[in-house]
């Protein structure tokens, strides 16, 4: 079993190794922030709006909503500019985003639905370009 744990754990150090080396090279520049910023402010936006009486935790599940962007590690490179994510991404395809639109009809996923809508209409602005 040590082995076998030793083997397993130097699989996950080469991973995480590859993931920071496929990161170096990420450029963040005016354009980069701004659209991060974006996915920042909106929600904000939009729980001033409509959530004033709950709004700490309507803001935490709308960022919560960001951690969608984890299927860009499967991505190489990570990051790029010049990539729309909108198809390209497992969970940036538009039969996700259809199931995003469905969450958002129900109360108790309304906030997980509006948040990834939102952040797959700041992404698809990106496509614009």
């Amino acid at each position: 079993k040590r082995g076998l744990w030793r083997l397993q754990s130097a699989g996950r150090r080469s991973l995480l190794v590859a993931s920071f080396q496929r990161c170096k090279n990420i450029d963040l520049d005016g354009p980069t922030l701004f659209h991060i910023a974006l996915h920042l402010l909106v929600p904000a936006i939009l729980v001033a709006l409509l959530y004033r009486d709950n709004w700490k935790f309507a803001y935490l599940v709308l960022i919560a909503t960001m951690l969608v962007d984890l299927d860009h590690l499967l991505a190489v490179p990570i990051y790029d500019p010049n990539r729309c994510s909108i198809g390209f991404h497992p969970l940036h395809q538009p039969l996700m985003i259809m199931l995003y639109a469905g969450l958002s009809v129900f109360p108790k996923t309304r906030l997980i639905g509006f948040g990834l809508l939102i952040h797959m209409a700041l992404d698809a602005v990106d496509c614009l370009n």
